[in-house]
């Protein structure tokens, strides 16, 4: 089964410095039948103006993922950590016993765009981490995010992976689904079907009870693939 998450559907809330679109709820956006998705459980696409950002402010035991579209993150976090991201990286941090950190918009001219991503944690009490890795092929597939860092990918306490594909106009591509993993599609840019269910730029799919995906794009696009643990 595909259940279409369609882009204008999600919830959002513009706050003049920061427009941003929830595809789960998230702060004052609230809508039970969206709460998350297996261990997934934010889903926001941010659009910062120049010179903004988020200040200090605190986590605790989530999985916190930023993948940057467009711009530049300036990051500053109590383990010490002060970093620029700029588009086409990922950073991965655990909260785990509890972090304190800033993102910024460092540009005084260019507005950030960026996807930030919560998952929840196979565990509580994990030692806070940070990681960072850019994953920005022109075609192909990606692992970004696995439990055991392999390839290359960067390492997620939970049992899922993430993947970043690049599709190009008119190929077809396929995906097998292991028994008992559900999988979240959430189109970065470009349109596809998937399985025949056409979705476009922002859209995400939930998918579940199928063994396979068949993916087309027609045009150059981009995908994230969260590759998850069923509930059943």
């Amino acid at each position: 089964m595909i259940y279409l998450r369609k882009a204008n559907e999600r919830g959002h809330a513009n706050h003049g410095w920061l427009d941003s679109w929830h595809t789960f709820s998230f702060s004052s956006y609230y809508d039970e039948q969206f709460m998350g998705f297996s261990a997934l459980r934010v889903i926001n696409e941010d659009f910062i103006a120049a010179g903004q950002g988020f200040g200090t402010h605190p986590h605790k035991d989530m999985e916190i993922l930023t993948y940057v579209l467009n711009g530049t993150v300036e990051h500053k976090d109590s383990m010490g950590n002060m970093e620029q991201i700029p588009a086409g990286e990922f950073q991965i941090m655990s909260a785990g016993t509890g972090i304190r950190h800033s993102e910024y918009n460092p540009s005084n001219e260019e507005e950030l765009h960026l996807y930030q991503i919560w998952i929840i944690p196979e565990r509580t009490g994990i030692e806070p981490r940070y990681e960072q890795k850019r994953f920005d092929s022109k075609d192909g597939k990606q692992l970004v995010l696995s439990p055991d860092a392999r390839d290359g990918s960067l390492k997620i306490y939970q049992d899922m992976e993430l993947w970043r594909w690049a599709l190009p106009a008119n190929e077809t591509h396929t995906h097998a689904i292991a028994d008992k993993r559900v999988v979240w599609i959430q189109l970065v840019k470009g349109n596809a079907e998937v399985n025949g269910q056409k979705a476009t730029t922002s859209d995400g799919l939930a998918i579940w009870q199928e063994t396979a995906l068949t993916i087309k794009a027609s045009e150059d696009s981009e995908i994230l693939l969260f590759d998850l643990p069923s509930a059943e």
